[in-house]
């Protein structure tokens, strides 16, 4: 049988035993989830996942046992956790300074078989970077990030960015690798008209990297993309794709990236603990236990319990009216999928591990820590 035929693949044997809420992750569905994105590229060396999304040794080493060799992540907690686990090309898509560069140099010395890189978008952060790599007698690795429509960090990929890149291969210290581009702005349902967004906003990227080669650099490397634009850019010849949610899923994405074939494999467990009044229940699933940036309605959805609609929510409650005459009662357990498993993720310490309709182990979320060792 397919994970994806069993109907009661989420429900829990042992329930009794776990407190809620809860954050349960099933590694078999973990497991398929890397096999589907494998299949759905063509060399395992052009897939660069995103660890934002799990945050663990286990799930790391899962997709390094699968051939996965190259990750991205955004925190120095992360890309330590990733040493942690012995990868060996770890990006991190941020920019440091300051205090952060100073961890990230102790990163780079403290974990010499991790090749560490970082991004750059501007010449006096890539000053400092360079400065502070010289100081150290090491060379960093820099991606140029590039503003292909998030507009929080980036620059233009046009002559500026060259600039930027001929000015990072003549500073001693660092040196230029590639480009970066996140296009997360780009998540529309309908993938023909995601797929003409993304070509749109790709274009200039790899122009500049033509514009490069023709002015006797080494091609540079090109990361793009996150989930919403995985299938299109996977298929691209010769970049590096960073999906991250694909590895759990979520609900959100399932309902609007239904192309996808990901398994939802992570979810929250919570109970019924009051009924304030008869078309109302109220559950141990607050703020600090599932996302809460989007608006009420949309921050879980029940499997076992898909018509409650939520009224209010506060740090360690959710309230829900039920249907006139239901048969909810104190203590009954629900199975929520996230809208957003990455930031619910981070909310957990540990998570619990089902296999075989029982929680038999626990993953520690080691890098929802700003700080494991440096």
């Amino acid at each position: 049988m397919k994970l994806n035929d069993k109907t009661d693949w989420y429900r829990v044997e042992n329930i009794n035993e776990v407190d809620s809420p809860a954050l349960l992750i099933y590694p078999e569905r973990v497991k398929e989830n890397i096999r589907l994105a494998l299949s759905m590229i063509d060399d395992p060396a052009r897939l660069r996942p995103h660890v934002k999304t799990h945050k663990t040794i286990e799930a790391t080493t899962l997709m390094m046992d699968a051939g996965i060799t190259k990750f991205k992540c955004a925190t120095i907690a992360e890309a330590e956790m990733l040493a942690m686990a012995n990868a060996t090309d770890v990006l991190l898509a941020y920019q440091p300074v300051q205090a952060k560069l100073k961890r990230f140099i102790a990163l780079i010395k403290t974990y010499p078989g991790t090749e560490f890189s970082c991004l750059v978008d501007n010449i006096a952060a890539a000053e400092n970077i360079a400065a502070a790599a010289v100081l150290h007698y090491i060379s960093i690795p820099v991606y140029i990030d590039l503003n292909v429509g998030m507009n929080r960090t980036g620059i233009d990929p046009g002559e500026q960015a060259i600039k930027l890149y001929k000015k990072c291969a003549a500073l001693k210290g660092i040196f230029p690798v590639g480009l970066h581009a996140y296009d997360g702005h780009i998540r529309t349902t309908d993938f023909q008209q995601r797929t003409d967004e993304c070509n749109a906003v790709y274009n200039p990227v790899e122009q500049l990297q033509q514009e490069l080669i023709q002015q006797g650099y080494a091609t540079p490397a090109i990361v793009a993309g996150g989930s919403p634009t995985f299938p299109i850019h996977s298929k691209r010849v010769s970049i590096e794709c960073s999906p991250g949610t694909f590895v759990f899923w979520d609900n959100g994405y399932r309902q609007s990236l239904p192309e996808q074939p990901f398994l939802p494999a992570a979810l929250v467990v919570t109970r019924v603990i009051s009924l304030p009044d008869k078309n109302k229940i109220c559950l141990d699933l607050g703020h600090k236990s599932i996302a809460a940036e989007n608006e009420l309605g949309r921050r879980v959805w029940f499997i076992n319990a898909p018509e409650l609609k939520f009224v209010g929510q506060s740090e360690e409650h959710l309230v829900a009216e039920a249907p006139v005459g239901h048969s909810y009662q104190i203590g009954d357990v629900l199975y929520g999928m996230p809208i957003h498993i990455c930031p619910t993720c981070a909310l957990y310490e540990r998570a619990l591990t089902v296999e075989d309709n029982n929680v038999n182990g626990e993953w520690k979320i080691i890098a929802r820590d700003r700080k494991i060792n440096i």
